[in-house]
């Protein structure tokens, strides 16, 4: 059959690194995982008792933009996370952040133009606007940056800037002047912003800032996968200008008809579960201490400064130019699953490892002692 050249995208690695421990899994062996941005807990407690006591009741199709309980829920915590005052009616809920990525390059770009974004970075970025026919543009960043994006590299032939923070698979962090620097400069060039936050509220010290204290003028992306532990349930969410919502609305109405119903229900009560979500992260606290005091003596010492997300960014070049084999002989020789940097960088990322510390804190200080072991037997 026919295919589209839109269509051949490059694989998601962590994917098939995912696919690899799963097989090895079967064969009997115990894996470590650290390669998937993936919470180890489940659901909050109240989530789950909120979705059983809906499943006594019909659940069909929603309004297209979410729940307005849901709507007002998330802007709450706009007030309470950041202290702005956010119009529900700007809030869409939407089939976990990937799907606010499809809604958001739907709104804002036609086929053929080009989006700026930061390499290294979230690697769907690209295979999804590749996907819609259009055109990612790497910026290549520097660890004395933080592995963010500075002003004065934006390129001006570009009609969009996807920015992170905390970003993936870095974990570092945009302070606000920096995102009023770079958001400023994208408007002068005529750039529509889109602000990747799905990992606000896993925080380590250095403080997170939205988008949306510094304009109104962005799309704004989050989910309730990574800080109320609900990857699974596929639900995020976006906030976009008052002039975008009803293109939003249409785009969505079409294209999804509406977020799950059951997941909406849930992410709801979950808005409340603060206590059990700030207990996990004290879990992902410490997690990162270890990784921090560990991987150096291991010998993985050339890492970006970890501020948020649960990611360890590491510089390998000393012990490879071949970061997917690398990982591959890491899982087969270690047992433990990292992911090589060619997910998130195509052209340095072979030189790089992902390393997640998302999981339960005995099985991290398992991976760390079977790295240590490996290490010192290469």
């Amino acid at each position: 059959m026919r295919q589209s050249r839109r269509g051949q995208v490059d694989p998601f690695i962590v994917m098939d690194v995912m696919e690899a421990a799963r097989k090895a899994e079967a064969a009997g062996r115990r894996i470590i995982h650290m390669e998937v941005g993936q919470p180890s807990t489940p659901a909050p407690e109240g989530a789950r008792r909120a979705l059983a006591a809906a499943l006594e009741r019909p659940l069909g199709y929603t309004v297209a933009l979410g729940l307005p309980e849901l709507r007002r829920g998330i802007a709450a915590l706009y007030k309470r996370w950041y202290g702005l005052d956010l119009d529900p009616n700007r809030v869409v809920v939407t089939p976990g952040s990937s799907g606010a990525f499809l809604l958001a390059f739907s709104a804002l770009f036609d086929a053929g133009e080009r989006v700026a974004l930061g390499e290294p970075g979230y690697p769907s970025y690209r295979q999804i606007l590749r996907a819609m026919s259009l055109e990612p543009v790497g910026i290549p960043t520097r660890a004395e940056d933080r592995y963010q994006p500075r002003p004065q590299d934006l390129p001006a032939d570009t009609q969009g800037l996807i920015l992170a923070s905390p970003g993936n698979p870095s974990g570092t962090v945009l302070r606000r002047e920096e995102l009023a620097a770079l958001t400023a400069r994208a408007a002068e060039l005529g750039m529509s912003v889109i602000s990747d936050e799905i990992y606000h509220g896993l925080d380590y010290g250095a403080g997170f800032h939205s988008a949306l204290e510094v304009t109104d003028e962005v799309f704004v992306i989050n989910s309730f996968s990574k800080y109320f532990s609900m990857t699974g349930w596929r639900v995020g969410w976006m906030v976009v200008p008052d002039s975008m919502i009803r293109t939003v609305e249409r785009i969505a109405q079409n294209m999804f008809i509406c977020p799950p119903h059951a997941s909406q229900v849930a992410a709801l009560a979950a808005l409340d579960c603060v206590e059990e979500a700030e207990a996990n992260l004290a879990v992902y606290a410490e997690n990162r201490r270890r990784m921090l005091e560990r991987l150096p003596q291991i010998g993985f010492d050339r890492i970006a400064p970890p501020e948020g997300a649960f990611y360890i960014y590491a510089d390998v070049s000393d012990l490879t130019t071949d970061s997917l084999s690398f990982a591959a002989e890491i899982l087969e020789k270690a047992g433990v699953a990292v992911t090589p940097g060619l997910d998130f960088d195509p052209h340095r990322g072979a030189q790089t490892l992902r390393f997640s510390y998302a999981a339960g804190a005995a099985e991290i200080a398992e991976g760390l002692d079977r790295l240590a072991a490996f290490m010192a037997a290469r």
